[in-house]
């Protein structure tokens, strides 16, 4: 069949019979749940297992490519066909290792069609995937595979595998790793290479695997997403079969995607959006997946970006800001006259997206003629000139940022979700969005805010068909999150406009109440500064608790391209501010230990204008820091899809934090490290 010919929202019409249950959450891996379906509307769809999406767009789109890799330099593409054999194949091969039903497959490593094939063949043989975040710890693999139970760990190379061996003696349940990539370097008993474990499974008969799959339930454990650990041990969110597909496709319809749409896999599928965007919503709409390289999160994911042109793209802010600073670059080499024409093209397109904003879809001539002689060739600088839907989510996104890709026709749709709500809540799409907002709840889902103030804001709370089963083994935490008519409290705080427009101002474990009693959103004003001094790469309020407001302060700087880790050299473009100002500056260290004048100078005054437009004295900042080292993932300052992790650096930098509050009112200078305070004496001195 013709990719094109699928109708919009095929699934198999026949509704599976549903495991007994009498409660909307469990905790048990082989527990089922209630399915929170309505009489009309979304929420009234037939619940149906992730096979049966599987096998539909097997007939739609059987000779369509669904994932594509690069391999000796080449692109190796992979039909719907093979991947379901492939599937198939990888299943039988589980159950040979003696898989058992409801226990978990660990899959720890980089993006690839072996993740993929991994996961689903896990469901499909009865087990439940558990990814594993590259860059855990030996202690978090051991933790998330016992947890888990996991009969068999998937591991990307010899790196990952060292990780596992390290713990091996304390995973009970654990019978076979399989290295999906690279060869082996030694030879252990039940270690298998990706081609070794793929044949292992050929004696198992179709009709055993076929009766595994068939006995399914759509509201039964699929996967365990594990939370990434910000504060405590990982939390494994229990997904059922419905969770997924019911938003996927209810998700597909709302947002306008169509078949065989094209996107690029990059940030790690043990986190819920990649598992939504790369693993299941290509497979519902027939779409292709490329692949990324593993050095993807730091610059390279813009050269595949550039080569693949997808038509859908999902980045979280970070990737966003390397893409700005790339097409700032592109910008600055050219001409005059075609800088000239580029500054006076985005006018038209600014003006156009906020038409689109206010539900007028119209274009002016200008818009159309800048569009297609300027901005298509801006965009087509970094493989984003057939993007239709530019999207992000994960974290806070600056508002410059999202007003520099309106002004090059790429207005960036915001959306909010979370693991515990397998993807989306919010979406914005291009005929109805708002700049700095989440978009509007997706139909059949529910949001409210619980006990909101004079302003409308409180905590967000959520409902629907999509909302996680439980925490695994954890009743208490469960019940925290989820209350009596199966709301859950998502420990965000934010607020929705008459206009159904979801606003979020932060998470209530990251407001920063003063000792005065004062409640403070640290994000606005990390973000301001951001935006006033561009030269900062990482702001972070600190002052729970504390009778003032201090602030961490990292700068732009390079990563080294094999350690991933910020390195001394500053950016390009931070180097570029430097000289602006009369600094020489080339390193971070050069800033920090000479306390550059002109550079402290600049930060100071970019934060006396934020302090100036404060709603109060208790939230301006007072003093601040410099730190030699910007945060990262495998500093642990960042998640896997560059959060800050806010305890961490609490945890970490406690001696600078410390000096803030010792009321101590001059430059305190601490092992490279340099307090800052605001005052008139000490801006004197610069």
């Amino acid at each position: 069949m013709d990719p094109g010919q699928k109708p919009a929202g095929a699934v198999c019409p026949i509704a599976l019979n549903l495991a007994p249950a009498d409660s909307f959450w469990t905790t048990a891996r082989d527990g089922a749940v209630r399915i929170r379906t309505e009489e009309t509307g979304p929420a009234s769809d037939p619940p149906v297992t992730t096979h049966q999406i599987l096998w539909d767009s097997i007939q739609c789109f059987g000779n369509h490519s669904a994932m594509a890799v690069k391999r000796d330099g080449q692109w190796k593409t992979t039909t719907y066909l093979q991947y379901y054999q492939a599937c198939r194949a990888a299943a039988k091969s589980f159950l040979k290792l003696g898989l058992e039903r409801f226990h978990g497959v660990g899959i720890l490593g980089s993006n690839s069609p072996e993740w993929f094939i991994g996961h689903i063949g896990a469901i499909m043989a009865g087990g439940i995937p558990a990814g594993i975040y590259p860059t855990s710890s030996p202690d978090i693999c051991q933790y998330v595979a016992s947890n888990s139970e996991s009969n068999i760990l998937l591991v990307d190379d010899q790196y990952q595998l060292g990780k596992i061996l390290q713990v091996q003696d304390q995973l009970p349940h654990l019978k076979a790793i399989v290295q999906y990539n690279d060869d082996l370097k030694e030879n252990r008993p039940n270690l298998y290479t990706w081609a070794k474990f793929m044949q292992l499974g050929s004696d198992i008969p179709d009709s055993e695997l076929d009766d595994i799959i068939a006995s399914q339930k759509p509201n039964q454990c699929c996967t365990l997403i594990y939370t990434s650990g910000t504060t405590g041990t990982p939390k494994g969110v229990m997904l059922s079969h419905d969770n997924i597909t019911w938003l996927v496709r209810t998700f597909s319809k709302y947002s306008g995607l169509q078949a065989c749409e094209i996107q690029v896999s990059y940030l790690p599928l043990s986190h819920i959006v990649a598992q939504f965007f790369d693993i299941w919503l290509p497979i519902y709409i027939g779409g292709t997946t490329y692949f990324a390289n593993k050095e993807a999160l730091k610059d390279s994911v813009v050269d595949t970006i550039q080569e693949v042109r997808p038509t859908v793209f999902f980045g979280v802010p970070r990737t966003w800001e390397k893409i700005q600073g790339v097409l700032v670059d592109v910008v600055s080499k050219s001409t005059s006259m075609e800088r000239s024409i580029s500054t006076s093209a985005g006018d038209p397109s600014s003006a156009t997206n906020l038409k689109h904003m206010n539900g007028n879809g119209s274009a002016s001539i200008g818009h159309s003629m800048a569009d297609y002689l300027v901005l298509k060739k801006i965009q087509a600088a970094v493989g984003l000139d057939r993007c239709f839907l530019p999207s992000t989510a994960a974290a806070p996104i600056a508002k410059e940022t999202l007003e520099f890709f309106m002004g090059l026709n790429l207005p960036i749709m915001e959306i909010y979700g979370l693991s515990e709500t397998s993807g989306p809540q919010t979406i914005s799409v291009l005929s109805d969005f708002r700049i700095t907002s989440c978009g509007k709840t997706v139909p059949g889902c529910k949001t409210r805010i619980h006990n909101p103030d004079e302003d409308g804001k409180g905590e967000i709370c959520l409902r629907g068909r999509h909302i996680f089963m439980g925490y695994l083994n954890m009743v208490e935490r469960t019940k925290e999150a989820l209350d009596e008519e199966g709301w859950l409290h998502t420990g965000d705080i934010g607020k929705v406009d008459q206009d159904g427009f979801l606003y979020i101002d932060g998470r209530i474990k990251e407001m920063v109440i003063t000792s005065g009693g004062e409640n403070i959103a640290p994000i606005p004003i990390e973000s301001d500064l951001k935006k006033e001094v561009p030269i900062i790469s990482n702001a972070m309020l600190v002052g729970d608790k504390r009778k003032f407001l201090s602030m961490l302060i990292t700068l732009k700087c390079t990563t080294d391209s094999n350690t991933l880790m910020p390195g001394d050299d500053l950016t390009p473009d931070a180097i570029q501010f430097c000289q602006q100002l009369g600094s020489r500056a080339t390193r971070v260290s050069e800033v920090v230990r000479s306390k550059d004048p002109a550079i402290y100078k600049a930060i100071q005054e970019g934060l006396d204008r934020v302090n100036q437009r404060a709603a109060s004295n208790a939230q301006r900042v007072q003093k601040w820091a410099i730190l030699e080292k910007d945060f990262s993932v495998d500093g642990g300052e960042l998640g896997p899809t560059l959060k800050l992790k806010r305890p961490v650096v609490l945890k970490k930098y406690e001696k600078i934090i410390d000096e803030f509050y010792k009321g101590r009112r001059s430059l305190k200078v601490k092992k490279q490290n340099h307090v800052f305070k605001g005052n008139k004496e000490l801006k004197s001195k610069l």
